[in-house]
């Protein structure tokens, strides 16, 4: 027993030592990393542990979700710390029934009870916290945004009639719209893009002004046009932007909408109605071809030897397997700056964007439509009043975000 009691100290010793000469060689920053529930990252007042962004991780994982997962995460949780904060300014909070309703309205997505959800979370390593961080921002983020933006997202019986009379079978639009993309792929870029395009939209009352502004501050591909873009069937455009599109008269220039790496401010040049109907999209097949920063060159040589989709095939041969995208969605899923670029394009057609330091080449593949059926006027005005909340919600989290204090510990 005295033995023991000599060697405790030792060992006790031993192991300070090594976690001390640990520390040493990784690096203050790789200690705390290790540490699984050391703070990674500070936003406001609120941090967010290496553990929370483990689990967002595994739960992206589970989930499908593509891409880097690790920054995914992270991404994902600066915002709902956004989230949260706007809903603590409100007052709001969930009492243990809403949130067992949210669990039971996400397991419904995949036909399971809320009990099968979390047994299924729990057989691959997901926490009910984990589940719980996901699902109560999102919950609490719907009041917010009613409670903000409830009296302005009313819809008047006016753009009823035209969002029926423009979707009809009798009588389908196009558009001429200016563009303005500010780029936002960094906090730092998000920050001043989101201040420049406010002022912008107070500042621009023509169209020769916002066609300078284009040209002056636009990354878009049309800025060298004053950010006009040839007409558009309204029908192909992404539901959110449309119903944005619908509320603007000829020369009024829309709030700043955040789209995926970029703030982006659209003109109504003029609407045209038509006397043959275009049916409503319901989805768009496209592909990309992933070059890198300095591959825009290459992606011009590219798009002058293909017409088809199928046609990337050969391109890709013997190329990894993520260097080439090709998928099939829904207009309402698809990352609003790939939609907007695919609403610019013709079956066959192809264009090149900038994201995340890489460069694609986009091609629309085409388009699966289907005419409009007898009208919902209740179904149609709960579509554009759930697409202006999100415009709304959209602009609000990007403010958030510009105005929030972000910072690794």
């Amino acid at each position: 027993m005295r033995r023991t009691e000599q060697k405790m100290p030792r060992l006790t010793r031993l192991i300070a030592l090594t976690l001390t000469l640990l520390a040493g060689v990784m690096g203050p920053a790789q200690a705390q990393n290790a540490n699984p529930y050391a703070p990674r990252m500070i936003v406001n007042d609120r941090a967010i542990t290496n553990f929370e962004v483990t689990q967002r991780m595994n739960l992206l994982r589970v989930l499908g979700s593509p891409g880097n997962l690790e920054e995914t995460a992270l991404d994902a949780l600066i915002e709902d710390r956004l989230r949260l904060d706007a809903a603590a300014a409100q007052g709001l909070s969930l009492d243990d029934e809403q949130l067992q309703a949210g669990l039971e309205e996400f397991g419904a997505r995949g036909n399971l009870s809320a009990d099968q959800l979390l047994q299924f979370m729990a057989g691959n390593g997901i926490s009910r916290e984990a589940l719980v961080d996901l699902i109560e921002p999102q919950l609490l983020w719907r009041e917010v945004v009613r409670n903000r933006f409830g009296p302005r997202s009313q819809i008047t019986e006016s753009e009823i009639d035209r969002a029926v009379a423009l979707s009809s079978r009798s009588g389908g639009a196009r558009v001429l719209l200016s563009e303005i993309l500010l780029r936002a792929d960094t906090p730092a870029f998000q920050q001043q893009s989101q201040a420049l395009a406010e002022r912008l939209v107070r500042e621009i009352t023509t169209p020769e002004a916002f066609a300078a502004a284009a040209r002056r501050y636009s990354v878009s591909g049309s800025s060298g046009r004053g950010g006009r873009i040839d007409w558009l069937e309204l029908s192909n455009l992404p539901p959110q932007l449309a119903s944005i599109v619908l509320s603007l008269g000829p020369g009024e220039v829309s709030d700043p909408i955040p789209i995926t790496n970029a703030i982006a401010l659209f003109q109504l040049r003029a609407i045209e109605e038509l006397d043959a109907g275009t049916p409503e999209t319901l989805s768009v097949e496209y592909a990309q071809f992933l070059l890198p920063e300095d591959g825009a060159a290459e992606a011009a040589r590219i798009a002058t030897r293909i017409d088809t989709c199928d046609d990337l095939y050969g391109v890709a041969k013997d190329l990894p397997e993520e260097r080439l995208l090709r998928e099939v969605k829904p207009v309402a899923e698809i990352p609003q700056d790939i939609a907007l670029e695919l609403a610019k394009l013709d079956t066959g057609e192809t264009t090149t964007i900038r994201s995340g330091g890489t460069v694609s080449l986009l091609m629309l593949c085409g388009r699966t439509t289907q005419a409009s059926e007898d009208v919902d006027r209740d179904a149609v005005r709960n579509r554009l009043r759930n697409q202006r909340l999100a415009s709304y919600a959209d602009g609000y989290l990007a403010e958030l975000r510009a105005d929030a204090i972000i910072r690794t510990p």
